[in-house]
């Protein structure tokens, strides 16, 4: 009797449910178009109080069980141009999925309109919908941030909008900021039985290309395969940034690929690759010319968790011959850490160099090595621990030697060479590195009290590093970070000789990254001794106002010989090293070292003496001034003495006596 109870409970309530359902059809089907219409309603009340625009649709009807067609919608901000605007849309909703909350489009046909993106003197028309949310309005995140959960959830949201079949005709992006124009003409795109192929008409200024998308889509497992390119065959130009900030760049054709979006245990997996040919970019901080990669691939595993973003290490990027594993996180779960690492594995040297991208390095095009190496690179920075910062950078040779130079033949530092500077873009003077040169001084005939304050204020540990210091470079990341610009470097001398000889002094990324590989040949390959690069070094460097070399430097400021220079006087050239021609302003109007000019002189003077590369004998008579009398005094501005100042025997008011009886 029981079970025969429960039997019919059961019974009755699936009837029960299955009524329900199939009234709400009925209902729903009967009222459909007045829900609509009360959905519009609601859509445009919510965008006039909210964001100050106007929404409107003509007409606005359902055909069939799910589809519906609007004409003439458009979304104004008030005061402002058209943001968006379509003559006709038509789409169908998959009600299942519509019944559990989740919206998800089952085709979609929409032709004729555009979305514009406008900035000028008057705003932005897209302005109101960047605004911020209200505390009141965000989420509760007290559980925390949990990325994975939040970035699934809106990667499905953005997928369920992408119909399964979809036609769209004649659209426009355009974008116009302050004058700066660009359209992209969607022609046509089709999306049927997971085929997506697009037709895109771009035109910009001294720009006018059709462009196209074509490949495998399918939105609703979370896959695609496509390929992106130009018609005509030829390389794709990117509007607009050459005009905003005045980079060129392009591209043979680009593959993008997403193999997988999974979500288990409580992380997000995102798996796919992206692959570019012949990609150019020139900007004046990169390079002076065009830098191209011939072939690019990025194979991506990223991961999210609830309180992390990591690019997984079984990632690759492939640049040519050369293959990099990177591993990047980002977490929270106790503090704030930024964690980073890097590795080559095991690669010939030349390889390595003929996969340089063209343009890049130029001192490198024509170099010549064998033997191979393999690098590691760990970072680690810890935003409420910033001093336990982690840098180690390693590099392993096997058999690695350069056997031909390119354009800097770092081989010549052995030599006797010329040496010309380049300020502003402007070749100097010619300095013979001979003894033809009356001003060339070998280190024998350097006071060593000047190597000695050198080294202490540029480069202390020059004769033990390997042409860089980590620890110097972890303190500049800390500074650089806190102070969230680049406001400290880490310089060695090998560096600073490098940029000199063989370097321009353009502030180029390409400079900098040529100059960091030159070092690590040139000191780990020892092809000059550090006696040899310390000398050139004296003999080369700018010490003030087209003086150029130590010798040029003793004459220019003391009317001596650089083995003459007393222990203040040594000091005194070190400390201009960084700002050479701005060496007067430490003068005040009597032709004496300011304060804090003596001040920072005693400080390297006692730091010299702690750790013995001076005596207190060496320190007597030395009070931390200087007296400038070669040519270098000219450039100061020196107050004229008075010869009345401070008179107390009255030969003024006899002369100016006199002078009243003359005239």
């Amino acid at each position: 009797m029981r079970k025969n109870r429960i039997k019919k409970i059961a019974f009755w309530a699936i009837g029960i449910v299955v009524v329900l359902i199939i009234v709400s059809g009925v209902l729903f089907f009967a009222f459909r178009n007045s829900i609509l219409q009360k959905a519009i309603t609601k859509v445009s009340g919510k965008m006039n109080t909210e964001y100050n625009s106007t929404f409107t649709v003509k007409e606005a009807s359902f055909h069939g069980l799910s589809g519906i067609e609007m004409k003439e919608i458009v979304l104004a901000p008030k005061n402002a141009d058209t943001l968006l605007s379509v003559k006709e849309l038509k789409t169908s909703i998959n009600l299942m999925h519509l019944l559990t909350g989740d919206v998800q489009l089952g085709s979609l046909e929409m032709k004729n309109g555009f979305i514009q993106l406008v900035k000028n003197e008057n705003g932005k028309n897209f302005d109101a919908f960047l605004k911020k949310k209200n505390k009141d309005e965000e989420e509760d995140n007290t559980d925390g941030p949990d990325y994975a959960s939040r970035a699934y959830r809106l990667l499905n949201k953005a997928l369920n909008l992408v119909p399964t079949d979809m036609v769209l005709t004649n659209l426009n992006l355009r974008l116009d900021d302050m004058g700066r124009k660009v359209t992209l003409h969607l022609k046509e795109l089709k999306l049927a039985d997971k085929q997506l192929e697009s037709t895109i008409g771009v035109t910009a200024k001294d720009i006018a290309q059709n462009w196209k998308v074509k490949g495998f889509a399918d939105p609703r497992n979370k896959q695609a395969d496509l390929d992106f390119f130009n018609t005509d065959g030829t390389q794709i130009q990117i509007p607009y940034l050459n005009e905003r900030y005045g980079l060129t760049s392009g591209f043979d054709a680009i593959h993008l690929n997403l193999d997988d979006i999974d979500m288990s245990l409580g992380k997000l997996h995102i798996d796919g690759y992206a692959s570019i040919k012949n990609f150019m970019i020139n900007h004046k901080r990169i390079a002076n010319q065009d830098v191209i990669i011939d072939n690019a691939r990025f194979d991506y595993r990223f991961l999210l968790g609830s309180d992390f973003i990591a690019l997984d290490s079984t990632s690759t990027m492939q640049l040519n011959k050369i293959k990099v594993h990177p591993f990047l996180k980002y977490s929270v779960e106790e503090d704030t850490i930024y964690e980073m690492k890097a590795r080559i594995p095991k690669m010939d040297a030349q390889d390595f160099i003929v996969s340089l991208p063209k343009g890049l390095f130029t001192n490198f095009e024509g170099m010549e090595a064998e033997g191979s190496f393999s690098y590691n690179l760990d970072f680690l920075y810890n935003k409420n621990k910033p001093r336990e910062l982690v840098f180690d950078s390693s590099l392993k040779k096997d058999g690695f030697k350069i056997i031909k130079y390119g354009a800097a033949d770092l081989a010549k530092l052995n030599t006797a060479f010329t040496y010309r500077a380049i300020d502003n873009g402007r070749i100097q003077r010619a300095i013979p590195l001979t003894v033809d040169n009356p001003y060339y001084t070998p280190m024998e005939q350097i006071s060593p009290f000047l190597r000695k304050a050198v080294l202490t204020c540029e480069d202390p540990s020059f004769f033990s590093h390997r042409g860089f210091i980590n620890e110097a470079f972890k303190q500049s990341i800390i500074k650089n970070i806190k102070t969230r610009k680049f406001s400290r470097g880490a310089s060695t001398i090998s560096m600073q000789l490098v940029k000199n000889v063989f370097l321009t002094r353009e502030k180029t990324l390409s400079r900098k990254l040529e100059e960091i590989l030159l070092v690590y040949i040139l000191e780990n390959n020892r092809i000059a001794s550090k006696e040899r690069m310390l000398e050139v070094y004296f003999n080369i460097i700018e010490w003030g106002p087209d003086v150029y070399g130590i010798g040029e430097a003793s004459s220019y400021y003391f009317q001596k010989s650089p083995s003459q220079l007393t222990l203040d006087e040594c000091i005194y050239l070190a400390s201009i090293i960084p700002r050479p021609k701005g060496f007067m302003w430490q003068f005040n109007d009597e032709g004496k070292l300011k304060p804090f000019a003596v001040k920072h002189n005693d400080y390297i003077k006692k730091l010299m003496l702690r750790r013995g590369l001076v005596t207190a004998e060496d320190t007597i008579a030395q009070t931390g001034q200087i007296d400038v009398t070669g040519r270098a005094r000219s450039r100061i501005k020196i107050k004229e003495a008075n010869p009345f100042e401070n008179d107390t025997t009255g030969v003024k008011d006899f002369f100016m006596n006199l002078s009243k009886e003359i005239f």
